[in-house]
Order: C-alpha cells, then structure tokens, then sequence
C-alpha cells in the first residue's frame, strides 16, 4: 500500500506508525483527559465513534474543526462518541474547551506516550503533532471511514464524515 502524502505549509512531513485503513479493526489506545485521567478506545465500547484528530487547539483551523465537531456532535445526543485527539497538553485542551464552549467533544491529549499517533498513522515525525483528519468507527470499531486531510492548515471533509455516521446508526 501507498504510504499517505500530506503536507504542511506545502512541505510534506512524515507520518510514523501504521496509517489506518477502511475495514480495518480498529486497535485500542489509551490517551489522558483534560483532568489526567486515562481513557482507552474500548471505554466507548458499544458506540458508534467519530475521531477528530488536529495539531493543535491554538490554530484556527483546529479550532473550526472543534467547534463544528462540537455542534454535529450536540445533534447526535448519546448514539455517537464525538472524540477529539491532539498532542496539545491535557491543561491547554482544557483551557481551550472552557473558554470555547466545547462540551460535546472528549477530548483527549495523546502526548504522553503518542499511542494513538502511532497506532492510527497520524504522528508526524517532524513535528511530534498529529496530522489533520477523521476516523469513523462503527460500533464493532471497524474503520468506516478515515481521512487523512493533505494538507494540515485545511479543514477535512465534514460531510463525508457526517455521511460515515449516519450510514452506521
């Protein structure tokens, strides 16, 4: 298989680990909240999960992608595990969510151990950021959906991961 490209500022950058796929089971992980605490993929068994990955919350693009995350996220209720994943430190997630009104997202910092990055494909090597995209799993977590955004200052594909949600209801 093709390794992704994806780019930075019109660089491209290299992703470490293994990039995840469509129809792929997808591996557990654990990462810290925004009070310290772990929290694993298999914690959210039995839901259906949309997994927002971003570099950052302190760049406006990731900021987009939290809020608009955080709306489509209201309209689901409880059948659907809204998770948003950076390797912003636990305080900065929670300050940024505070002042922000995001209270629809678990979110969720992989720095620690950068397990989530590594297992999903995600971790740039240059940066120890994650690159831009989204992860629809089903309720089973086999991958229904995943974009890996080319270029990390875009936004991704809102309806096409809407539409991977809806499909898997």
């Amino acid at each position: 298989m093709e390794s992704i490209k994806v780019t930075f500022g019109g660089n491209p950058v290299t992703l470490m680990g293994t990039q995840i796929k469509l129809g792929d089971k997808a591996p557990n992980f654990t990462a810290t909240d925004t009070s310290l605490k772990d929290v694993n993929l298999s914690d959210f068994d039995g839901k259906v999960k949309l997994i927002s990955v971003f570099p950052s919350v302190d760049t406006s693009v990731c900021s987009i992608q939290n809020h608009k995350f955080n709306s489509q996220a209201a309209e689901f209720g409880d059948k659907v595990a809204f998770i948003a994943v950076s390797n912003d430190l636990p305080f900065a997630l929670k300050r940024f969510c505070g002042a922000e009104g995001i209270n629809n997202l678990t979110t969720l910092s992989d720095h620690k151990n950068v397990e989530f990055g590594l297992k999903y494909g995600f971790l740039i090597s240059e940066l120890r950021l994650l690159a831009r995209g989204v992860v629809v799993l089903d309720k089973n977590n086999v991958v229904q959906h995943v974009e890996f955004v080319p270029e990390i200052a875009t936004e991704p594909n809102y309806d096409k991961a809407i539409e991977a949600l809806k499909k898997v209801l």
